[in-house]
């Protein structure tokens, strides 16, 4: 359970997010819609402790994120960026055991859970041994949700994950995801501009604008439901899939 009570944050003069208030239902997969600049990614700092709100409250599973509490939380939380976030000096297979690492993991078990991790993600051993300078973006990706999921985290939080990719292989990820999210049963928050995505991936859609929350619901609620013009402008400017084609 994530939940976002009356939040406000500034920067400067600049009111990044306005009252906003979110409920992310334990084992559901909530996307954050909205093009650059609506506020959605702040939300996913705020969840990260990298922010702190001015106004309004941010808990995870029951507890405050604060400055205090913050690095016990991050520890039940994985973290997926749009480029994947590698860190170039290590392979592949380095990059995705880090966490483990810092943990004092046992090697063996390291190598267990990442050798489980790639099957998982569609990436073999000869790939892992790789510097990201050597992976195609897709893999990058791959890399980086399997850093992610390391250490089994309960919550997962995925910031444009697909952004940078290539059409074809944008819409191959987008099903190995959902796939993904559906076997693991993880608590998962993604952030994403994209309405194809948001409706295969998503069962609650927050859709924002200038930091304000426009309407919240199932993909078919906006469709069927749009609670502003807002609404049908922002799904018009994209290619729909039928409303039956979104996620239950």
């Amino acid at each position: 359970m994530i939940e976002l009570r009356k939040v406000t944050k500034r920067f400067g003069d600049h009111v990044a997010l306005d009252d906003v208030s979110i409920e992310v239902a334990a084992g559901t997969v909530h996307v954050l819609l909205g093009s650059s600049g609506s506020g959605k990614s702040s939300v996913l700092r705020l969840i990260l402790g990298l922010l702190m709100p001015e106004a309004g409250e941010v808990l995870v599973e029951g507890t405050r994120v604060t400055e205090a509490t913050r690095a016990a939380l991050v520890r039940r939380l994985g973290y997926v960026v749009q480029d994947g976030g590698l860190y170039p000096h290590l392979t592949a297979f380095d990059n995705v055991a880090l966490p483990a690492r810092v943990q004092a993991w046992a090697t063996p078990r390291i190598r267990e859970r990442v050798s489980a991790l790639g099957a998982m993600v569609g990436l073999d051993g000869p790939l892992l041994a790789r510097y990201p300078r050597e992976l195609s973006g897709g893999q990058s990706q791959r890399v980086g949700l399997m850093r992610a999921l390391m250490l089994d985290p309960p919550l997962l939080l995925l910031d444009e994950p697909l952004g940078a990719l290539d059409p074809i292989v944008r819409a191959e990820l987008q099903a190995q995801l959902g796939t993904l999210f559906t076997t693991l049963g993880k608590t998962v928050v993604l952030v994403t501009h994209d309405i194809r995505e948001a409706a295969l991936l998503g069962a609650t859609i927050t859709l924002m604008t200038d930091g304000r929350i426009v309407q919240q619901g199932s993909f078919a609620d906006l469709v069927e439901r749009p609670a502003s013009s807002f609404v049908s402008r922002f799904l018009s400017a994209q290619t729909l899939l039928p409303v039956g084609a979104e996620k239950g």
